[in-house]
């Protein structure tokens, strides 16, 4: 099928945008700040004397506040354009990483889970805007040096995060942390002409009409993309608080259960390495309904064994089939995203995504007290077979060639 078909989203001549690597290396940046800064917070605050539940809430406030804003900072990228999104997203990130090296306080604490969920969320809604008005075959490669990236401050954050706890202490860790942001504004900087004028050239997209978020979830096709997206997140998640609780309900130690997480983590990167070579041979729909089999069938059986060999296999094939989904996801969702609405379309995306993120371990823990734990594998997964089964028949990729 002929790539002469324009995704929804775009306007009838894709901007032409030669930084797309460089934006991704700075979104990475923003990152390692976010997946950093969660474990500094709450380590930092344990260490202040503070409760568990004032630890939870600081932690939170990392997703909470951006799924409750996503949608309007994707309005509002559409309207004013992806430039200033991306110079407020990387100072409040900056601000938050800053804010606890100069004040240990629980205040600053607080400010610092804002400002870095916030600042990190309108980073990336303006980033994926970007990204996704190119030409279908540029979209993809767009989106899997993206996910390339992120795979790689997903490992980098925590650990750059843990060495500087332990060896230098958390204010200095903060310090470390703040050098990303700081770097990403240098990157903007540099690219700031580029970026405007890929702006001017989007102008059109810019006027249009304020709508209602119904209005987007009316759309058969987007809908089953967000559906879709927000299972395959949900299972992630799953996974990284699950697999903790199973670890500890079986024996194993701290050291052991970060390994099986670590091998889920190195898959996600593994496969974005060689994905765009999938990408070209396999369907966007048809990587995701095998990506959805394969999470199902890996949680339904995580829970029947106990050696450490299976259970690190079993995360490494899960981190290859969750890590191959989402530049796919995103691809669709511009491609489907009605005119000028793609930012919010995003925004949407993250709000359901961030809302997983703070219902599942709430959900999760309080049964997991109740059924135990090998039951919430397999629900998972009979959420991820039924997910796979509403999206059998799913919508035609008419982005992609033949």
């Amino acid at each position: 099928m002929s790539t002469s078909n324009r995704s929804p989203s775009s306007p009838s001549s894709s901007p032409e945008f030669s930084g797309a690597v460089l934006l991704c290396l700075l979104a990475m940046m923003n990152h390692v700040a976010l997946t950093g800064g969660r474990i500094t917070v709450s380590l930092t605050a344990l260490q202040m004397g503070l409760s568990t539940f004032k630890v939870g809430t600081l932690v939170a406030v990392f997703a909470v506040l951006p799924m409750l804003f996503s949608v309007r900072a994707g309005r509002w990228v559409d309207r004013v354009g992806i430039v200033r999104p991306l110079v407020i997203g990387t100072t409040l990130v900056a601000i938050g990483t800053a804010l606890p090296f100069i004040f240990q306080t629980q205040t600053a604490l607080l400010i610092a889970s804002c400002c870095i969920g916030i600042g990190f969320m309108l980073h990336q809604v303006a980033t994926q805007d970007l990204l996704g008005h190119a030409e279908p075959v540029q979209r993809l490669r767009n989106f899997s040096f993206m996910s390339l990236a992120l795979a790689g401050s997903g490992f980098s954050g925590p650990l750059i995060a843990g060495l500087a706890i332990d060896h230098l202490g958390t204010r200095t860790a903060f310090g470390l942390l703040a050098l990303g942001p700081l770097l990403s504004g240098i990157g903007l900087y540099a690219m700031r002409h580029q970026l405007k004028a890929v702006d001017s050239q989007l102008s059109g997209a810019k006027e249009a009409e304020r709508r209602r978020v119904t209005e987007l979830l009316a759309v058969p096709a987007l809908r089953r993309i967000l559906m879709v997206n927000t299972i395959l997140s949900g299972a992630w998640d799953t996974h990284l608080f699950v697999v903790p609780i199973f670890g500890v309900a079986i024996g194993l130690s701290a050291t052991t259960i970060g390994i099986i997480l670590a091998s889920f983590a190195a898959a996600t990167f593994v496969i974005r390495l060689v994905l765009p070579l999938i990408m070209r041979r396999v369907r966007s729909w048809t990587l995701v309904r095998v990506a959805m089999a394969t999470a199902a069938i890996d949680f339904m059986l995580y829970p029947l064994f106990t050696d450490v060999t299976i259970l690190i296999v079993l995360s490494f094939i899960l981190g290859l089939a969750l890590g191959c989904c989402q530049p796919s996801m995103l691809s669709l969702l511009h491609q489907h995203s009605p005119p000028g609405r793609a930012a919010e379309a995003v925004g949407l995306r993250m709000a359901l995504i961030n809302g997983s993120q703070v219902s599942l371990p709430l959900t999760f823990g309080a049964l997991g007290a109740v059924i135990g734990v090998a039951p919430l594998f397999w629900a998972y997964s009979l959420a991820l077979m039924a997910g796979g089964w509403a999206n059998r028949n799913p919508p035609l990729d008419t982005d992609r060639k033949p």
